[in-house]
C-alpha cells in the first residue's frame, strides 16, 4: 500500500510514497531507512494536482486539481488505472477526502468556487453526488472526516477564517453548524482529534470532540465541543512567523498524552504535545526547511511523520527515545521519475 504526504504536486503528475519500499518498514513505517522509494504516473488532470489521497483499504487513490476535477484510481501494485472522473465544481479543487467504510464509499472535495461535494459510490463504479454545500463566500481551502464513532461528520475550514461543521441526520439531510475564529484570515487546514485522545492523566477527554485548526494570523488553535454543545477555541502560543499551511494530529498510542504537528510558510515544522492538559511546542528541527513546508502527515501509529516542502522533497522523521526528531529517508521527484512508471 502507498501514502501520500504532499503540497503543490505538478501538472497532471502524481507521486506515490510507498511504505513497502522503505526497509523494514512494514505497516507503521518502521526501520531505519536510508532512502524511500516514488514513484510517479500521469494523471490525466490537465492542470496542477493539489492533493491526493488514499481510501481506508489502501485501493483507491483520489487526485484533486485545479482543472476542476477529481479522479478516482483503482491500484493495484504500483498500477494505477481510471476509474471515474468527477466534476461540478467551478474551480481549482483543493483537497479529498475518503469517508470511513462503515458509511460506504464516500469522497468529499473542496474548492475555491466555495463548495464542499460529496459523492457516493454505488453500485461499485458509479459516482453520484449525494450533497452539495454551498454556504461558503470564500474559497474552501481544507476538509476533514472526523473518527467514524462520532458518526458522518465533515469539517470545512474557509478562506474567510469561518469553520463549518457537517453532520449527516436520519432523514438524510445535513445539519451545518457554523463557527468563526473572529479573525476574518484565512483558515488554511484542519484535523481532528483521535476519538480516544487524552490531554491528561485521568481525565475524560476520550470520545470529545476536538479539531485543530491552522491559519493565515499564524496561529494553531485546537476546538473542542462541549456537553452543551458548544464549540470553544483555544489559541496556543505563535510558534510560526508566516502562514500555518497545514496540521495532523497524531494518532492515538495509548499514551496520557496528545501530539499535533503544524507548518508553515517560513518553512519551520512545530510539535506540539500536550501533558496534563498543558501545550508546549517544539521545532522539528533547529533550522527551517530551505522552502515552505506544505505539509505533514503521520504514519497509522503516529511513529513517524512525513514533510513535504515548496522544493518538491518529502522527508521522513521519527522521535528518538530522548523525544528528539531524527531524519530517516528522503525522497525526491527526481528519485520517482528514475523508479516510476
Amino acid at each position: 500500500a502507498g501514502v501520500y504526504c504532499g503540497g503543490r504536486v505538478g501538472i497532471g503528475e502524481a507521486l506515490v510514497l510507498c511504505k513497502n519500499c522503505i526497509p523494514g518498514g512494514g505497516a507503521d513505517f518502521g526501520g531505519t531507512a536510508d532512502m524511500a522509494a516514488l514513484f510517479s504516473f500521469d494523471t490525466q488532470h490537465d492542470d496542477m494536482i493539489h492533493d491526493a489521497q488514499m481510501d481506508y483499504y489502501s485501493r483507491k487513490l483520489a487526485t484533486a486539481s485545479s482543472d476542476r476535477t477529481v479522479k478516482i484510481w483503482n491500484q493495484d501494485g504500483e498500477s494505477y488505472s481510471l476509474a471515474a472522473t468527477l466534476n461540478g465544481h467551478e474551480g481549482p479543487v483543493w483537497e479529498v477526502s475518503w469517508g470511513h467504510p462503515k458509511f460506504g464509499v464516500l469522497l468529499a472535495s473542496c474548492s475555491y468556487d466555495g463548495r464542499v461535494l460529496i459523492h457516493r459510490e454505488s453500485p461499485p463504479g458509479v459516482w453520484t453526488k449525494i450533497h452539495e454545500q454551498s454556504t461558503n463566500e470564500a474559497s474552501v481551502n481544507s476538509i476533514a472526516w472526523a473518527p467514524h464513532e462520532f458518526g458522518l461528520v465533515l469539517a470545512c475550514a474557509s478562506a474567510d477564517g469561518r469553520i463549518s461543521v457537517l453532520t449527516h441526520q436520519p432523514d438524510d439531510s445535513w445539519a451545518l453548524e457554523s463557527l468563526d475564529d473572529g479573525t476574518r484570515l484565512g483558515c488554511n487546514a484542519i484535523s481532528w482529534a483521535p476519538v480516544t485522545t487524552r490531554l491528561g492523566d485521568g481525565d475524560a477527554d476520550g470520545g470529545q470532540m476536538m479539531f485543530v485548526t491552522g491559519s493565515c494570523d499564524k496561529k494553531v488553535r485546537i476546538w473542542r465541543k462541549g456537553a452543551d454543545g458548544a464549540w470553544a477555541a483555544t489559541e496556543l502560543e505563535e510558534r510560526h512567523s508566516d502562514w500555518v499551511r497545514d496540521v495532523a494530529w497524531a494518532p492515538n498510542t495509548g499514551m496520557a498524552s496528545s501530539m499535533i504537528a503544524s507548518c508553515s510558510e517560513d518553512g519551520t515544522v512545530v510539535i506540539w504535545t500536550c501533558t496534563d492538559h498543558e501545550w508546549s511546542a517544539a521545532p522539528l528541527r533547529e533550522q527551517p526547511f530551505d522552502s515552505p513546508v506544505w505539509r505533514v502527515s503521520w504514519s497509522v501509529t503516529g511513529n513517524l511523520l512525513a514533510v513535504s516542502c515548496g522544493d518538491h522533497k518529502v522527508t521522513l522523521w521519527k522521535q528518538a527515545l530522548d523525544g528528539s526528531w531524527e531524519q530517516v529517508s528522503e525522497v525526491n521527484e527526481q528519485q520517482a521519475a528514475v523508479g516510476g512508471q
